[in-house]
């Protein structure tokens, strides 16, 4: 009848097509949210492509679907590694869904609203917004910071140590804004990190050099015990209380580089700031690994290296990991080589192998782990120094070459 109210179902939806997902998951690598990412208003909750077929199939819709219900400030949509696609209704409650139609084999997420009623001669304004772009984090903090998205900044996936890795990247967005150079501006970062864990590092290199000075007591102890395994070791711990020498503090620092470099790794693949930026001569995207190889003389000859499905990526190692191989290095032969056989032959392989695994990562990471080595070994050569300890570095790297002309 012409007086009964108009009664209508708010609903926006996103529709993505299967094949534009697996195309897309191919960037995934296990570290990157692909899919539904939505803000219930009080939590963030990701759901990704892999899982929404798994979810209660409901015969009115004939799809797979789930639904969680949002308050006035959330939003959702579809999540990329650099692009986003997302609604978000104004100033209302919303129920949000994720649905996947096996028959159209079709992605979608919805907004659904309440609905209104509207009288003749009424008029009621509703709108909502659409965010369909690159994750840039300007311009999505901006709209948590003055356009009231809650928590918008976090379409980014900043991993599960989101806590270290979004106040880094934060940082590291600063520095480069300041400095003008992304690459420049992760050396600044390392430079940072290495201060704030300077107190530790200097307590873990403390307790190393007092642990060298207890080496002849351990040899000591070893002939005096032999083989008893208990006796050794209750002897040890007396040792170490009655010097006053913890051996576990020179593994704090390094456990704490693990979510750290994790957590940078995070901020170099998923951050849209990185892609394509450049650091000094041949590299021009810092997302990407260094381009340079042996096979192309380091970049002189004009051709590209050999793809990561070529034969021939193994020799395909670029500058900056041979720098990193060439750091690490460096930094164990401020010690002598262990006295077991097996523990030198493993010390003495370990920078090689980490320099061709890190060769195909981010050239960023990569420069990272070079000014976190060079930092590290001024650091202990330092500390060393003040401890009485005096590193025989030119020693250490030709004992071996010494070992075999006797």
């Amino acid at each position: 009848r012409p007086d009964d109210p108009i009664v209508i179902a708010q609903k926006g939806p996103i529709a993505r097509a299967a094949y534009g997902r697996q195309e897309s998951s191919k960037n995934g690598v296990y570290i990157l949210h692909e899919g539904i990412v939505l803000q219930t208003g009080s939590s963030l909750e990701e759901i990704d492509y892999s899982d929404m077929p798994d979810e209660d199939f409901s015969s009115s819709e004939r799809a797979n679907l789930k639904v969680v219900d949002s308050t006035k400030k959330g939003w959702i949509g579809f999540t990329g590694k650099y692009w986003m696609t997302t609604l978000i209704p104004d100033n209302s409650a919303f129920k949000a869904v994720s649905k996947y139609s096996e028959g159209a084999d079709r992605y979608q997420a919805e907004a659904r609203q309440e609905t209104i009623q509207i009288l003749a001669g009424q008029r009621r304004d509703v709108q909502s917004r659409l965010f369909a772009g690159a994750k840039e984090y300007a311009t999505i903090q901006n709209y948590g910071d003055k356009e009231g998205v809650t928590d918008f900044v976090d379409s980014i996936d900043w991993g599960m140590f989101f806590f270290i890795t979004k106040p880094m990247f934060a940082l590291l967005h600063f520095l480069n804004g300041l400095i003008g150079n992304m690459g420049w501006a992760i050396i600044a970062l390392t430079l940072i990190i290495k201060t704030i864990l300077f107190p530790l590092a200097y307590k873990s290199f403390v307790s190393m050099a007092r642990m060298k000075e207890l080496q002849p007591e351990m040899e000591k102890l070893k002939e005096k015990h032999g083989e008893d395994r208990q006796a050794m070791q209750k002897a040890t711990m007396e040792m170490y209380r009655t010097k006053k020498v913890n051996p576990a503090a020179g593994c704090l620092p390094i456990l704490l580089q693990i979510p750290i470099f994790f957590s940078l790794y995070k901020v170099i693949f998923v951050t849209l700031e990185l892609r394509h930026a450049p650091f000094i001569g041949w590299l021009k995207d810092l997302s990407v690994p260094d381009p340079s190889s042996l096979l192309n003389l380091f970049g002189l000859m004009p051709w590209d290296a050999p793809g990561p499905n070529s034969f021939f990526v193994i020799l395909s190692i670029g500058v900056w990991p041979i720098l990193m191989g060439i750091t690490m290095w460096l930094q164990q032969k401020l010690n002598p080589a262990p006295t077991d056989k097996t523990q030198a032959m493993i010390f003495a392989w370990m920078p090689w192998v980490f320099m061709f695994m890190l060769g195909g990562f981010a050239s960023g990471l990569v420069i990272y782990w070079v000014a976190n080595n060079t930092l590290t070994f001024m650091q202990q050569y330092t500390i060393m120094r003040s401890q009485g300890v005096n590193p025989d570095i030119l020693g250490n790297m030709f004992k071996r070459f010494k070992k075999e002309e006797t």
